[in-house]
């Protein structure tokens, strides 16, 4: 991978993205993309949308959201702690004795979030599972007042952010669902060549409180055909199974989906592409309505063409989100590969 597509990655995963509180990672995404693309702009939603060879009457769309899931400040009581709800999907245990940090007008505020030690547990208490209404944030405020001079209500909260490299190519880090999807249609839209049709790359808002962002950004874009780029469980690691999951390993490739919410003819003009440009790949499949983009992008007023290109993710939704540097780079190579093949009269109608 390039240093400066490397660089890119390592800020969007240092950037605070709280899904309805994108604006700090919008800002690393327009700087890189202004490099190359013929228009970088943000819609009223907050989407931004990069754009090249726009004038080609061939429309596609490549769709990663930006937002990644986190906590909304809700309560201060009297003695300074803090209560936050959650934005998006979280398994409470994930939170015990994390870093955390507040976003707040004045800057990062540091604290933590945990619950009573394990000394102090009576026997029932140390069966249970914890509840999110029994963990509180501290930022060492010894009053409400001194807390609330610095937090206010409404202030978004992640896992303390950060990169760390790990053997065999690996890397992990908070945000990497989706960060990574969107680094790679950003990067996609960067190593196309000599386009027949029109590419728009969205770094979409607002996915993990209900697939929004892309619904809005679709609809003003009207696109032939898209490819929406999101993380998916890796099954390469103890507990989970790959009878229900499929074969998704780290380090073999992106995984390119089949299934109702995949145009069949997108499908497998992507697996046929992998194979001829001897991209490592891998194949899985889902027989529903994919809980990510896809799903609201093929939607879009009379129905879009739609992809579906994953990164393998152990670890989703905890502070130890772990990926694979080499996957996410050949699906860049893929995205790219995937326009650059299209002819102007492209048809992707079932046959």
């Amino acid at each position: 991978m390039e240093s400066s597509a490397l660089e890119f990655l390592q800020r969007l995963l240092a950037a605070p993205s709280p899904s309805g509180y994108e604006q700090p990672v919008q800002r690393v995404v327009r700087d890189y993309a202004a490099e190359f693309s013929d228009e970088v702009r943000t819609d009223v939603h907050g989407n931004v949308i990069c754009g090249r060879n726009l004038s080609a009457p061939l429309r596609v769309m490549f769709a990663g959201h930006c937002d990644q899931i986190g906590m909304l400040v809700t309560y201060i009581d009297d003695k300074g702690f803090v209560y936050a709800q959650t934005i998006g999907g979280w398994d409470p245990q994930q939170l015990i004795g994390q870093r955390m940090t507040i976003w707040t007008a004045g800057g990062e505020i540091p604290a933590v979030i945990a619950r009573k030690p394990i000394h102090l547990l009576n026997d029932t208490e140390r069966k249970q599972v914890v509840k999110l209404d029994e963990l509180w944030l501290d930022i060492g405020a010894a009053t409400k007042e001194e807390a609330a001079e610095q937090v206010a209500i409404g202030d978004p909260v992640t896992l303390q952010l950060g990169y760390q490299a790990m053997r065999n190519g690996l890397a992990n880090s908070p945000g990497m669902d989706n960060k990574t999807g969107l680094w790679v249609v950003i990067e996609g839209l960067r190593r196309a060549g000599s386009l027949n049709c029109a590419v728009y790359a969205v770094s979409t808002v607002q996915e993990e409180i209900g697939l929004r962002g892309v619904r809005t950004s679709a609809f003003e874009i009207d696109p032939h055909v898209g490819v929406a780029v999101d993380v998916t469980h890796a099954t390469d690691c103890p507990t989970v199974d790959p009878k229900y999951r499929g074969e998704v390993a780290l380090g073999k490739g992106p995984v390119i989906f089949r299934g109702p919410n995949m145009n069949p003819v997108v499908s497998r003009q992507l697996i046929e592409l992998a194979a001829a440009r001897e991209i490592p790949h891998q194949v899985s499949a889902i027989g529903r309505a994919t809980p990510n983009d896809t799903n609201t992008l093929q939607l879009n007023r009379s129905g879009v063409a739609t992809g579906l290109i994953s990164v393998p993710n152990r670890y989703m939704h905890s502070a130890v989100e772990t990926i694979s540097l080499d996957d996410i780079d050949r699906a860049a190579d893929l995205l790219a590969a995937f326009v650059d093949s299209l002819p102007e009269s492209a048809d992707f109608t079932p046959a």
